[in-house]
């Protein structure tokens, strides 16, 4: 169960008054603004109302996310004729740790961080092509990729790459989805039967 200490800032951050979950849950406002403010204990029932309520109102105020509104929508890649330095170049100069790899038309592998590391490990390595250092390609969805099963995806990969038509149209990294869930929540409205 969620601290009692989340209740207001749940409540503030959805716009609701106080008066509005007194009335779901069926108690005063006076009593909840004393479990609020921490000056009584509310029973395991009485919370488990509170925070089921909360719960119901984010899931109905969230939008249901999807990939393109969390995803960075100009991609960076690198080409797989490139030479390794223009890949670390181009890594250093976004601060990327990651890069998909492309052929020019499409996504054919990724670069991360850990290749270069073992790449650069042997010096013969540092005049070698993209191409013959990439890794697989990272997972591919469409625009309306549920969100919350983009996060299930994050913890396998690195990245997630965003398609439209066929065409690379954006990417999700951990923190592309974090930056995107800021004011927003994974949560899918309840479904109607």
């Amino acid at each position: 169960m969620d601290s009692l200490e989340e209740i207001r800032r749940r409540r503030q951050a959805l716009g609701i008054p106080v008066r509005q979950v007194a009335r779901a849950v069926g108690r005063s406002v006076a009593t909840i603004s004393r479990i609020e403010r921490g000056r009584i204990r509310p029973s395991y029932d009485l919370a488990q109302s509170i925070f089921r309520f909360l719960e119901e109102q984010e899931g109905s105020a969230a939008p249901l996310l999807v990939a393109k509104d969390v995803m960075n929508p100009q991609p960076v890649t690198v080409m797989a004729d490139s030479p390794l330095s223009a890949a670390i170049t181009v890594m250093e100069r976004h601060g990327f740790s990651q890069l998909p790899v492309s052929d020019g038309v499409r996504v054919v592998g990724a670069l991360s961080e850990a290749t270069v590391l073992r790449a650069l490990a042997d010096p013969r390595n540092r005049k070698r092509k993209v191409r013959e250092l990439k890794e697989p390609s990272y997972p591919q969805v469409g625009e309306e990729f549920p969100a919350d099963l983009l996060a299930t995806l994050l913890t396998r990969y690195p990245a997630v790459l965003v398609t439209h038509e066929g065409e690379l149209s954006g990417i999700v990294t951990k923190i592309d989805l974090i930056r995107g869930l800021r004011h927003a929540s994974l949560r899918r409205p309840p479904e109607t039967t």
